[in-house]
């Protein structure tokens, strides 16, 4: 569903409903006559639509991450923030950009429009800019033939399965997020689809190398053997952003999360 165009269409309705009565239907009214329903109730819910409406289209929106792709930066049921202005305003519903203002940096951890299925949003982190060289051989992430350094921590814990992954803190331009390995995975993507810009992408059993295309960006989930991501379905066009996810506001497993993610 999308909850935007849903979103748009109560927002005009009842804002019609409340112009109508306004310059027709009050004037025909005795001053002591009650407002029917079919009026009050769309002139009361009006302004609370209004108000959503602009804080999810241009500043802020809610998402819940659904999967363990972004472990252990991100945890399932995880409830975070996304800024939508970050990266310039977007007309809603259609998601034209009208100003610009920032554009994506390595590092980044940004919700998108899948590009197989744009009623989805998908979020990872930004590891390739446009144009930029990206290799992913033997678990190391070159970029532009430069390695992304990394520093070992202690291996982490999955709870809902008992196993443990290697950790590491990886870092883009000074900043640190922490991303997992799991040594017996296959370096190799196992699969990839037929996405757009395909040619740019060589896979062996070592991994992949890929060249970023004008106007995409590669993505990658910080839970590398088990993230479905640019590896396997290819570029997120600029078009497709949505916004940089920057703040954890709840978690019904782990209350002390919040406000751990920025």
């Amino acid at each position: 569903m999308n909850f935007a165009l849903v979103l748009f269409s109560l927002l005009v309705v009842t804002g019609l409903v409340t112009l109508a009565d306004r310059l027709v239907f009050a004037r025909r009214r005795a001053k002591d006559a009650r407002e029917p329903w079919w009026i009050e109730y769309p002139k009361s819910f009006f302004p609370v639509i209004l108000i959503v409406f602009v804080l999810r289209s241009f500043l802020f929106e809610p998402f819940k991450i659904p999967s363990g792709s972004m472990i252990p930066t991100l945890l399932i049921g995880d409830f975070i923030l996304v800024n939508k202005f970050t990266y310039g305003i977007r007309l809603p519903v259609i998601n034209k950009k009208i100003v610009d203002i920032n554009s994506p940096q390595r590092g980044d951890v940004m919700v998108f429009r899948f590009p197989e299925d744009t009623s989805l949003d998908y979020i990872k982190r930004v590891v390739g800019l446009p144009g930029d060289k990206i290799a992913y051989v033997n678990k190391r992430l070159t970029v532009n033939g430069q390695e992304v350094p990394v520093k070992a921590m202690d291996d982490y814990l999955h709870k809902e399965r008992i196993s443990y992954s290697r950790q590491f803190a990886e870092t883009f331009g000074g900043r640190d997020h922490t991303i997992l390995v799991d040594q017996d995975a296959p370096p190799g993507v196992p699969f990839a689809t037929a996405f757009r810009f395909r040619d740019n992408c060589i896979y062996n059993s070592s991994g992949v190398t890929c060249t970023v295309p004008p106007g995409h960006y590669f993505m990658m989930g910080d839970n590398r053997d088990n993230s479905s991501d640019s590896r396997v379905w290819g570029f997120v066009p600029e078009e497709n952003i949505v916004g940089k996810a920057f703040f954890i506001w709840f978690n019904f497993n782990e209350l002390r999360r919040f406000g751990t993610f920025q």
